[in-house]
């Protein structure tokens, strides 16, 4: 095996391997992101999904977990791809609890043009992928297209309200109607990730105007090096706070946007600069790489009202949500990319190293 192949294996073995070791069993949402992560990791590796993530939904088949808040779902999407490869009955109820839960719990509000709100009052991105994830991957495994539909109509309620009408680029979410502008990474990154799913699974044109928009972006304001601060568009009160969960997640949703529009669809100078943006992302995030962990990942983060609030990164211990975002961007490396043009991509970058600035 080439060495710069067995360097990316060795990557995403460490990564697993420091996931699993984890010993994650709570039905939330940065559980659902390392869950859903693995198994297309795994996916992309030609393997079979890791024994821990099977493992997890063991004791729920016989206790059904408690079902209160749009995080909840997260978990719901991996577990419709176990079901589409050992379909049972078991996994099939505790899907339909989870649908359920999103069409008629009292505490699934919706925001008066529909959208799905993370907390009464208050419409997240994060919410997209905690919900879009399921609801796509339940639809598909189910042959339902109104689920699947129901996530491309949620999706484009969501970019209603957060896609910032002139810079294009996605605020975390909305506090008593009102946009609080705050670009946060990870907040762009839920967003493309599932928008990139939702465009590759359907084609819809609404779907790929506005998450074109969003990517060319958040490529635009990309540092050299590829890791944005924790506010992309590096605003004063964060500037040089960098936070790599929102480059492993953009990283692979520009990949994959790339990829599944191509220069055709998107033109020469767009394919590159998409595609491009997304090697410098998952490049840099991986850099930040240690003992199978990735550091220097934001804090689970409730809406801020000003922009410091988003300056909390964590590496005092390992972030689930970052273990998942970071095994999502390796994922979309090894869909997007032949061995050779990947051992190129890597050499020409000079293995993109970390920005220098603490």
């Amino acid at each position: 095996m080439p060495e710069f192949e067995q360097q990316q294996s060795a990557l995403e073995d460490v990564l697993q391997e420091a996931t699993a070791a984890q010993g994650m069993h709570r039905w939330f949402w940065g559980e659902g992101v390392c869950l859903l992560a693995s198994h297309r990791l795994a996916v992309s590796r030609g393997k079979q999904t890791p024994a821990w993530v099977n493992g997890f939904f063991e004791p729920y088949m016989t206790a059904a977990p408690m079902l209160e808040h749009v995080n909840n779902l997260a978990p719901g999407a991996a577990l419709a791809e176990l079901y589409r490869n050992d379909p049972n009955d078991r996994r099939l109820a505790l899907l339909r609890d989870c649908l359920s839960w999103y069409q008629s719990a009292p505490e699934a509000t919706r925001a008066p043009n529909g959208a799905l709100e993370h907390w009464p009052g208050g419409v997240w991105a994060d919410t997209v992928y905690m919900a879009g994830q399921f609801l796509l991957r339940m639809g598909s495994v189910l042959d339902r297209p109104d689920l699947v539909d129901e996530a491309v109509s949620q999706w484009l309620r969501h970019a209603e309200l957060l896609q910032h009408p002139q810079n294009h680029l996605l605020v975390h979410g909305t506090h008593g109607g009102a946009r609080i502008d705050c670009h946060w990474g990870r907040a762009n990154a839920w967003f493309a990730l599932v928008g990139a799913d939702l465009l590759a699974a359907t084609g819809d044109e609404q779907v790929e105007r506005r998450l074109v928009a969003l990517l060319k972006a958040v490529a635009t304001v990309q540092p050299s090096h590829g890791v944005w601060d924790v506010l992309v568009d590096s605003v004063p009160e964060v500037r040089g706070l960098i936070e790599t969960s929102a480059a492993a997640g953009l990283g692979a949703a520009l990949l994959r946007t790339a990829a599944t529009l191509g220069p055709q669809r998107l033109g020469a100078d767009a394919y590159a600069q998409l595609f491009e943006a997304g090697e410098r992302a998952v490049l840099g995030s991986m850099a930040y790489v240690d003992a199978g962990i990735l550091t220097r990942v934001s804090a689970g983060t409730i809406l801020q009202l000003i922009p410091f609030g988003y300056s909390v990164i964590r590496d005092d211990r390992s972030q689930p949500w970052g273990q998942g975002l970071a095994m999502e961007a390796l994922a979309a490396w090894r869909e997007t990319h032949p061995t050779d043009r990947s051992r190129r991509a890597v050499s020409t970058m000079n293995e993109s190293e970390k920005d220098p600035t603490p």
